[in-house]
C-alpha cells in the first residue's frame, strides 16, 4: 500500500465550500482508499491506497468525486508521504539562521510548471518574502506573514499557470508526522 497526503484549496472558508470532515472520509472510501485521517477542517487528507496511482491520478479522482456529490469544483494536489518527507528535508530556508519557522509555507503545485513560466518567475523581488520553486513545490518565506504577502496561491496560478495550495510550515510538518506513524507505516 502507499500512503498519499492529498491538500484541498478552498473548502470550509468562510462558510462556503462547506464539506465535513467525516463526509469527506466516506467520498474517500467510497472512493476505495483505506486507513484514512483527516487533519483539521481545510482539507488535509491522509490515506493509503491499494494500487499506485500518480499525483495526477490522484487528484483527478478525489476532485471528480467531490463534483458529483458536492456540485461544487474544489482544487485537489496529491503527494505520496515519500515525496512530502522529501519536501520536508530539502526546504532552503531551514539552513538560514534567522528564520522564524512560524513564517515558512509551501504552496504545493499540481504539476511541474513549464519551463518559460519558471524563466519569467525568476525577475519578480517582493522583499522582505522570498520563495524558492523546487520541483512540484514553492518554499516561502514571508517575514510580515503570509496574509501580507503578494506571493500567494494567485500569484503562482497566474504566473505558473498551474493549480497551488499552500499551508503553513507547521501542518506539513503535522501531516508528515501522521503519515509515518501506524497504520501507515
Amino acid at each position: 500500500m502507499t500512503t498519499y497526503i492529498s491538500i484541498l484549496r478552498g473548502i470550509n472558508v468562510g462558510g462556503a465550500k462547506k464539506i465535513m470532515m467525516g463526509d469527506l472520509k466516506m467520498l474517500y472510501e467510497e472512493l476505495g482508499f483505506g486507513n484514512i485521517t483527516t487533519y483539521i477542517q481545510s482539507g488535509n487528507i491522509i490515506f493509503q491506497a491499494m494500487d499506485h496511482i500518480s499525483d495526477e491520478q490522484g487528484a483527478t479522482k478525489i476532485k471528480q468525486a467531490i463534483f458529483q456529490k458536492y456540485g461544487f469544483e474544489v482544487p485537489v494536489l496529491v503527494r505520496t508521504d515519500e515525496e512530502m518527507n522529501a519536501m520536508q528535508r530539502i526546504n532552503p530556508f531551514l539552513d538560514k539562521k534567522e528564520i522564524d519557522l512560524e513564517k515558512l509555507h509551501v504552496t504545493f503545485l499540481a504539476e511541474m510548471p513549464q519551463p518559460e513560466y519558471l524563466t519569467s518567475i525568476e525577475k519578480f523581488d517582493f522583499s522582505p518574502d522570498q520563495f524558492d520553486i523546487i520541483g512540484k513545490d514553492v518554499f516561502l518565506y514571508c517575514p510580515n506573514g503570509y496574509g501580507k504577502t503578494k506571493i500567494n496561491n494567485d500569484f503562482f496560478e497566474s504566473k505558473l499557470k498551474v493549480s497551488a495550495s499552500t499551508r503553513n510550515w507547521r501542518t506539513v510538518c503535522t501531516l508528515v508526522d501522521i503519515a509515518t506513524k501506524k497504520p501507515y507505516k
